[in-house]
């Protein structure tokens, strides 16, 4: 009736779940946790925890599991299909101000220290791999007020960055910047609820020349003296 040959049939009875199934599965499953653990990630960032785990697999494969599961980044699929325009942000935008025009902006500017801290995230490759760099920088002063190295880029990574600016011994020492100190630098003690109001802005530039340069720097120097 079904036109089954007998050989496959039995085949099929002996093992219904083939080996490719079966790496499949370990594969996705690899993927999920890592899905699951930082919904940020993209595929290719998936596929490196993925690899890790010991799931050893291409690109290609990653991107057509992630794309039939629906395991997308947080921050990459836009929504279709909505004409209306988006409502206001769920957060208070500390620096966004309105031009005479009503367009929405943002001002990173400070008249004090500790006011405004940026961030960023860079990569650097070692003799043992990549290594992952998050510095805090405040506006105020240019410089960089705290930092954390990792070799996975998680959330952790932003958080001990944070840590770091937020505990580090300002009446004891100076704050570390890449130009010598001069005497006449003053000591200053950070505010303790700084630390609680964090403002994250995805697509916004950065009104400070040598912000790249000041990160960049960091980087190096940083990362040389660990190895």
């Amino acid at each position: 009736m079904l036109k089954l040959a007998r050989q496959p049939y039995y085949r099929w009875r002996k093992t219904p779940v083939t080996d490719a199934d079966l790496a499949e599965a370990y594969r996705a499953n690899a993927l999920f946790d890592a899905h699951r653990d930082d919904p940020e990630f993209g595929y290719r960032y998936l596929l490196d925890e993925a690899r890790d785990a010991g799931q050893v697999m291409a690109e290609r494969t990653a991107w057509r599991i992630c794309s039939t599961n629906g395991w997308w980044s947080v921050f990459g699929k836009p929504k279709r299909g909505k004409a209306g325009r988006p409502g206001p942000p769920v957060h208070d935008d500390l620096l966004a101000v309105s031009d005479a025009k009503g367009r929405v902006r943002h001002e990173f500017t400070a008249t004090g220290p500790n006011e405004v801290w940026l961030s960023d995230i860079t990569e650097h490759w070692t003799g043992e791999g990549k290594l992952y760099l998050c510095a805090v920088k405040d506006v105020y002063s240019n410089r960089i007020v705290g930092y954390s190295i990792d070799s996975r880029m998680k959330s952790r990574l932003a958080v001990a960055a944070l840590d770091n600016a937020v505990a580090r011994p300002w009446a004891a020492s100076r704050p570390s910047s890449t130009r010598p100190s001069r005497p006449h630098q003053p000591y200053w003690l950070p505010n303790p609820t700084c630390h609680l109001i964090v403002q994250q802005s995805r697509q916004t530039v950065v009104p400070i020349v040598n912000s790249a340069q000041t990160f960049r720097r960091a980087k190096c120097e940083t990362v040389a003296r660990r190895s």
